[in-house]
This record gives structure tokens, sequence and C-alpha cells, in this order.
């Protein structure tokens, strides 16, 4: 019998590493796979099952599916489709070709630094509601703050108020009362890729990272923050820094179009209704674009844009990120940039909030930026969680996307393209005061910190992909 095993794990083995040669991956990564799974098969391939298997033939929906909810974008706001602004029309068609992102004007938009600003305005707008409301967030939990959010939400259900609740399962683990109580006050709740017993599946590894409230079809928000008393009150070593976006005008359609293709997913109910595509008038000067990205998808959409932008800026390009993890092709973008003389500039947290790990992997990317020229800031005040670009007085991205290997390969993510200069300014203002509570690294001191300093961080790298 055991005899029959080992050649039936053979033939496993052996048919696994023709799956993965036939990817046609980065063939350094295909070595890589085929070698751990050679000699440490169990290992190699739990963490391929894991990490490294990209689930081609699925899609949140059909592109037909898609297409109907586009048409229904383009009927009720065709007005408002517009080109970008010429120094960003290829990275504006780069979005639309790969995402269908339409570019729209007409929009009102407000940004926040800080959360209970955030979480008034939500409530104010919820309070509002008369036809519905879709509400997904990463995190959405059971505390003042959940709370707040919470009774508006079953108040508005019981109105009458088409109320839908989208959330990660694996996030939100430990609340399931919290969600029955919102589904026994008439809402519509349901996780993303709902778990099971024993949480194994070849999704185990994909998380619903993004923040999305659309209102009536004519208020969105998006950003960095999910909804828990943290965001606000901080941790207890610091404040929680972070950036979020209320949206008004035509470009919530975009919103709407992520929440529904999501809901599709998991739920199996495709609502390509009008009423969720109200015709809407101009509200405000801005023009965007809102792009969603996720493994599921055909491009990297979320990563190809931050390249593009690396190698489209003229002055600068300033970035923060709770993570900094990039992958190859952003590091480079970086890279290049900073030899060609943009300033370029990255902030991320002294300290994290999830384990030392993450932390070590972060800073072990340091050193190669700081060769290329680029700026490396580390932020003291308290938790850094805002995911933010601005760049040359006239672009800004605010999104729930961080600039590590999870949120471009593994995540499902959503951020708002923003060519505005007045929000760029505001932006840019923004990060020179994160300056002012963050330390420059010097790149002289960094490189003679001690070996085992730099050993745990090359050794914390190796599992950032699971990080």
């Amino acid at each position: 019998m055991s005899h029959v095993l080992s050649i039936l794990l053979t033939l496993a083995l052996i048919g696994i590493i023709i799956y993965i040669i036939a990817e046609n991956d980065h063939p350094v990564q295909t070595l890589a796979w085929v070698i751990a799974i050679i000699f440490l098969p169990v290992v190699g391939l739990v963490l391929y099952f894991l990490v490294g298997h990209r689930p081609r033939r699925k899609r949140l929906v059909e592109p037909g599916e898609l297409s109907r909810l586009k048409e229904l974008t383009r009927q009720t706001h065709s007005a408002f489709i517009v080109p970008a602004p010429d120094n960003y029309n290829r990275l504006a068609s780069l979005l639309q070709n790969t995402n269908q992102a339409f570019p729209m004007t007409g929009n009102a938009v407000r940004p926040y630094v800080e959360f209970y600003p955030m979480l008034d305005d939500l409530v104010a707008d919820l309070e509002s509601a008369r036809d519905h409301i879709h509400f997904e967030f990463f995190k959405f939990e059971d505390d003042p703050s959940g709370r707040r959010v919470a009774e508006v939400l079953m108040r508005k259900a019981r109105s009458g108020v088409a109320v839908r609740v989208q959330y990660d399962d694996l996030g939100n683990l430990g609340r399931k009362k919290f969600y029955k109580e919102l589904k026994a006050a008439g809402i519509q709740v349901k996780p993303f890729l709902g778990l099971t017993l024993p949480f194994i599946s070849e999704n185990i590894n994909f998380r619903n990272h993004r923040k999305i409230v659309v209102i009536d079809g004519r208020i969105g928000y998006l950003g960095g923050m999910n909804i828990a008393e943290r965001y606000g009150a901080g941790l207890p070593w610091g404040p929680w820094r972070d950036t979020h976006l209320r949206i008004e005008g035509p470009a919530v359609a975009e919103l709407q179009t992520s929440f529904l293709c999501d809901w599709r997913f998991s739920k199996g109910e495709l609502l390509a209704e009008p009423r969720y595509y109200p015709p809407i008038e101009k509200v405000g000067d801005t023009l965007m674009q809102v792009i969603s990205s996720g493994p599921m998808d055909e491009w990297r959409v979320a990563m190809q844009g931050l390249v593009r932008l690396l190698s489209n800026a003229q002055h600068y390009v300033y970035i923060q990120s709770p993570y900094f993890i990039p992958t190859a092709s952003v590091m480079l973008a970086m890279k290049n940039a900073a030899l060609a003389g943009v300033d370029v500039r990255v902030m991320f947290p002294w300290r994290g909030d999830r384990g030392q790990f993450v932390t070590l992997a972060s800073k072990s990317y340091v050193r190669e930026a700081l060769a290329a020229g680029v700026k490396i800031y580390f932020y003291r005040k308290g938790f850094l969680h805002s995911k933010t670009v601005v760049s040359d007085d006239a672009f800004t991205t605010i999104g729930s996307t961080n600039v590590d290997v999870r949120s471009y390969t593994l995540d499902f993510e959503i951020n708002a393209y923003l060519y505005d200069p007045a929000m760029a300014l505001q932006m840019k203002e923004a990060f020179l005061r994160d300056e002012a509570d963050s330390e420059r690294v010097d790149p002289v001191r960094w490189q003679q910190r001690p070996l085992f300093e730099k050993f745990k961080e090359s050794f914390a790298r190796l599992f950032s992909p699971l990080l």
C-alpha cells in the first residue's frame, strides 16, 4: 500500500510541476516553485496552494455582465466621460483599457486625514438614504464606531431602504453575532469568499480589502479607513493616521459597479438595474477614474498604474503606505524615476500593526531604494495606514491599495485616480506635515547597521507574499 501511495504522490507532484511550467510565469519564479516542490514536497505544495496559484479561469462576473453594468453608467453619465489631461492621457488610457474605468468629470471630492470627521459625515449621509445603501468593508467591527454605523443601517433597513452589507469573512472572524443582528433588522448581509471548516480552499489567501460605500447611487466613500474604533482612538502606543475620500457625482457609478460585481460573486445576484445608476448633475469639477483590482483579473491594474505614474512623473512622486513590500516592477520604476532626477519619497511606519515580521520585511527593501536616490521616511508619531500617492501638483490616488505584493496579487482593492491640482496640493501638504513626524533614513547610517539586523529583515522578506 505504501508503495502505491508513493507512486500516486510522485505522479501528483509531476502533474503539479507540469502545470506550473505550463503557466508561463517568470522563469525565476517558476524555477523556485519547482525546486521547492521537489525538495520540500509538502511545504512546497501548501505554499503554492496558498500564494502561488492564481485562479485564472475564475472571474468576479462574466464579461457580458460587466458590460451590462458599464452600459448603465454610459447611458446616464455619457456627458461626463471625457479625456484625461494630455500629460496623463497614457495613464488614463491604461486604466481604461485594463479596467474599463471611465475618466469622469463633474465630481466633488472631500478628503479626510482623520477618522471621526469622516465617520460623522458618513453617518449623516447614511441617514439621508432614500433608496439603497451598499456597504462593503474589510473590517466592520462591533465597537462604539461600528455600533454607531450599525444602528443607522438597521434603522434605514426597517424604514424600507434596501441595505446590503458585504465584508471579508476571514477579516471579521468572531463577529457572527453582530452580523446576525444586522440580518435580523432586514439588512442583506453576505461575506465575501465565505470560509467554512477547515478554512482550506484555493481562495484562502485572497482577501477583499476594499472599502466601499454607495448611497442612492449619488454619494460614495473609499479609502484606507475601516469601520473600527482604533482608526480614531489610535493604538496604545500612538495615534492612527489614515486617508479616506468622499465622492459626490458621476464617478460614484464606478464604485457602484465595483460593489455590484463583488455582490454578484458572493451572493450570485446580478443587480443590473437603472435604479442603481440614477442620472446625476454636475456637482464639482474634479476629473477622476475609479479602478478596482483583484487576483482574478487578467491585469495587475493597481500595480501597472503606479508603474506608469512613476514613469510619467516630471518633478516628484510622494508615496505613503503602511507596508513597503514592492514587486520587482514597482521597485524598478521607483529607482528609474529617482535616477532620472524625479524626487521620489516613500513613507511608511517605523512600527507596524501586524507584528514585527511585516515591518522587518518592509525595511529589507530600504537599502535598494536608497541606493537609487529614493528618499525613505519612517513615520514615528504613531501608525501610518494611509495609502496615497501624489505627483507633480497635478495627480493623486487614494484608496485601499498598499505598496506590497499582497495588495497587487492577492487582495481585492479599489482606488480613485484624481486628475485635480487642488486635490494634489492638499495631499502634498498632508504628506509634508507627516514628514515633520517622520525620520528620514540616512543611507550611510542605514548601511552601517549590525549584520544580524539586516539578516532578520532579509529572512522576513522571504515570507512577504504571505504577510
